[in-house]
C-alpha cells in the first residue's frame, strides 16, 4: 500500500502547487484548501483522501516500480462475491439450509441480515498470495461490508496503485472487466447456498448437502499454483532494468482460465 510518506515526499513545491494529494479538503503539500482541482478519492487508504490525475498516474508508476525492484511483488485484484465468499439474505435461506443459523458454525458469519460463507482454502490462499502480490479486493457491496470480510476496497481497476502491466484480475466473470481482458484470470463461480431461481429445477446446493469445495483441491488451490507460476514467470529475467518494462499480460494472455480453477 502507498504510505504517507511516499505521498507527501512526491508532491509539487508551494510556489507551483497542483494540489496533487488532498485529505479532508486540505492539500498536504501546501497545507491550503483548493477548490478546482480535479482528484479521485482514495478512501480505502485513508478516509478524506482524494489524488489528482496528475497524482493517481504518477503513484501508478512509482508504486510499480518500488513493488517490482524492492519487494518483487506483482498485484492482484480479486473479486470478492461468488469467487472468495458467498452470501445470501437469511430470509432466502431454503428449508435445509436454516439449519446454518443455529449456533455458531466454522467459515460462516452474519452480517445484518445477510450469511457470509468463505471458501474453502481462502486463509491459506491469502496468507500465501500476500507474499508475492499487493492484494485489492473488489466488491459491489458498501465499504462496512467489506470491512465486515476483513478486506480492503477497490471499486474500479482506476483506484488500483499500479500500472496495468502489472496487475492481474481474479473473477468469476469476464464481462465485467471489458477493458482489462488480458489481465483476467477466470474462476468458477462459488455457490455455496440455494440459487432462487423459481424457473430452474436446481441439484442440493452445498449447504443442504452439508459438502463443500476441497481445500486441497479446489479452486482457490489450484489458482495459487497458477499465480506462484505466473509470479516465477514474472521475475525470471537476469537483468534488473528489464522490470521496467515487463507486462505481466503477455504471460497471463487473458481472458484465461487455469486449470482446475
Amino acid at each position: 500500500m502507498m504510505n504517507m510518506n511516499v505521498l507527501s515526499s512526491s508532491s509539487p513545491s508551494h510556489c507551483t502547487c497542483g494540489h496533487w494529494y488532498v485529505r479532508h479538503g486540505i492539500c498536504l503539500a501546501c497545507k491550503e484548501k483548493p477548490s478546482l482541482v480535479q482528484s479521485r478519492p482514495f478512501d480505502y487508504i485513508f478516509s478524506g483522501l482524494r489524488l489528482s490525475q496528475e497524482a493517481v498516474s504518477f503513484t501508478k508508476r512509482l508504486t510499480t516500480l518500488i513493488s517490482l525492484h524492492t519487494h518483487k511483488k506483482l498485484h492482484l485484484v480479486l473479486d470478492l462475491d461468488h469467487t472468495l465468499v458467498h452470501t445470501c439474505k437469511v430470509s432466502n435461506l431454503s428449508e435445509g439450509e436454516k439449519y446454518l443459523i443455529e449456533g455458531e458454525k466454522p467459515c460462516l458469519k452474519l452480517y445484518q441480515s445477510r450469511i457470509i460463507k468463505v471458501r474453502p482454502f481462502l486463509e491459506d490462499f491469502l496468507k500465501e498470495a500476500d507474499k508475492i502480490f499487493n492484494m485489492y479486493v473488489y466488491t459491489k457491496g458498501n465499504l462496512e461490508y467489506a470491512k465486515e470480510l476483513d478486506s480492503p476496497v477497490t471499486k474500479t481497476l482506476d483506484l488500483v496503485l499500479g500500472d496495468e502491466r502489472g496487475i492481474v484480475i481474479v473473477d468469476d466473470r469476464v464481462n465485467v472487466w471489458p477493458h482489462h481482458k488480458r489481465n483476467l484470470l477466470g474462476i468458477t463461480r462459488y455457490q455455496y447456498f440455494k440459487h432462487k431461481d423459481i424457473n430452474k429445477v436446481l441439484k442440493p446446493s452445498y449447504a443442504e448437502s452439508k459438502r463443500d469445495e476441497s481445500e486441497s483441491s479446489g479452486a482457490l488451490a489450484n489458482l495459487l499454483k497458477y499465480l506462484k507460476e505466473i509470479h516465477n514467470g514474472f521475475f525470471s529475467c537476469d537483468v534488473q532494468e528489464e522490470l521496467d518494462t515487463k507486462d505481466v499480460r503477455l504471460l497471463i494472455k487473458g481472458p484465461f482460465k487455469p486449470h482446475g480453477c
